[in-house]
């Protein structure tokens, strides 16, 4: 597709301001690389628009151009989803930051689509409420790139995903005609659900300006529990057990030997010395009162290599929270790592992770953490020799799907994901995917390199 040029980036400059258009690579560099540094490229200019109406108008302009673009929100992508890697104008959600009234008694609040996770969090708090779907970098995604995403985090096991909750959006389409349904009534039966197509879609259809969310309440009284596993199965076999007896379970979190060393040598965190095992579950139970009812007797059935770590003031608890929340940041430390985000059937766990072992040469550093409440492991190598990493990368992916997985659980398909979307989706599915993206996006320029890739097979 043609490049923007200078008539283009003057003309994109009248509908936002000239400020808001970015030129350069001096400053369009922050928006052009992705959190883990494996996914780089150069925009032609990132355009921050304030409104829907210059959203709309800056799609309108591109798409008469002919120049593609791409959707970011707060840029903590993993798959390269955000990133210009050919040259297309970014357009920055950023200034689209409103947060409108919270409805107490829906659960509901319209928020704009570069509103950050904390930011929500924070607005909603007074009245008692929350956004259901926690995320580690909190303080700057963004819940248009949540949705877009179909972000999952680590409450899913008790809220589910974000699409559950996304009860109305407001986007501009790839002809830069704009949709708007945000009421979030309970019951709403008037055609194709349209929130839930672009929930997921990555951008690939349209740019989400706005969300009607459904929120939670917030639940004060919360423990963190640390259990200590000699071996894999162990744990796994913990998760049913613990879900089946403790409804107040939040988030059932696995971190392995390997990571739990890294984040304490390189982060330098304290790690209790019970949690110092092959395996342990970082489990997290909240209610309104009495959050560990019930666990003492489901912690009788496990088998413990340790005894159990109990967190129950806030101080502690975040203690324990960043031994999982922060393997991401020592793991970059190692370098720019192979990141792969599946999901696999309980059940294939130990076998999914001992066939992933093999797959990985000598010489790299395989760090494995996850949601394993609901089968989302995150597969992170680091040190491999460039020529090998298309290799491993395939074979972990196949491994996934082989045994009933999924080849992403959470970060989407991006540019990393879209040669292998094969595995997972038939023929007729993918048809139907193209045929839906050319309804919403006819000219092909929304996110053109993401999810079906582009002709030819680049990324």
């Amino acid at each position: 597709m043609p490049r923007a040029d200078a008539a283009l980036i003057e003309q994109l400059g009248l509908i936002v301001g000239g400020a808001h258009v970015l030129v350069g690579r001096e400053l369009t560099e922050g928006y052009s690389v992705d959190w883990t540094g494996r996914f780089r490229g150069e925009a032609a200019a990132v355009v921050r628009p304030g409104t829907t109406g210059e959203v709309a108008a800056v799609v309108t302009a591109c798409a008469a151009a002919g120049v593609s673009v791409v959707p970011q929100g707060g840029n903590t992508g993993l798959v390269g989803g955000g990133v210009p890697r050919h040259g297309e104008v970014v357009i920055s959600s950023r200034r689209l930051g409103a947060l409108g009234p919270v409805d107490v008694v829906a659960r509901q609040v319209t928020v704009g689509a570069g509103a950050t996770l904390a930011e929500v969090a924070v607005h909603c708090a007074p009245y008692g409420l929350e956004p259901p779907v926690d995320l580690a970098p909190r303080d700057s995604c963004t819940i248009g790139g949540m949705v877009a995403t179909n972000a999952g985090g680590t409450r899913v096991v008790r809220h589910g995903t974000m699409r559950r909750h996304v009860a109305g959006v407001e986007a501009v389409l790839g002809d830069g005609s704009t949709i708007s349904h945000l009421q979030g009534l309970g019951k709403d039966n008037t055609g194709y659900d349209l929130a839930g197509l672009l929930t997921g879609s990555e951008g690939t259809l349209g740019i989400v300006t706005a969300v009607r969310l459904g929120l939670v309440p917030v639940l004060a009284e919360r423990v963190v529990v640390g259990l200590a596993f000699a071996h894999l199965a162990g744990a796994v076999a913990a998760v049913p057990v613990l879900v089946g007896g403790c409804p107040q379970v939040d988030a059932i979190e696995l971190v392995l030997a390997p990571g739990v060393e890294l984040v304490g040598s390189k982060l330098g965190l304290p790690v209790p010395d019970q949690l110092r095992a092959p395996a342990v579950l970082l489990v997290e139970l909240a209610a309104d009162h009495e959050p560990m009812a019930g666990l003492a007797a489901v912690i009788e059935d496990l088998r413990l290599a340790h005894e159990p770590v109990v967190a129950t003031d806030p101080a502690a608890r975040a203690r324990l929270w960043a031994i999982r929340e922060r393997h991401a940041e020592a793991i970059n430390l190692l370098g720019p790592p192979l990141k792969l985000d599946v999901t696999v059937p309980l059940a294939e766990t130990v076998g999914f992770l001992a066939e992933v072992d093999g797959l990985v040469p000598g010489g790299a550093r395989t760090v494995v953490f996850g949601h394993l409440g609901d089968g989302n492991l995150h597969v992170n190598i680091v040190g491999l020799d460039p020529s090998g990493i298309d290799d491993v990368e395939g074979g972990v992916l196949a491994a996934a799907a082989r045994r009933g997985g999924s080849i992403s659980a959470e970060h989407g398909i991006g540019t990393a994901k879209a040669r292998y979307l094969h595995l997972v989706r038939g023929p007729a599915e993918l048809a139907a995917f193209a045929a839906i993206k050319h309804a919403l996006d006819p000219a092909g320029i929304m996110n053109p390199a993401v999810l079906l890739g582009l002709p030819g097979g680049r990324s």
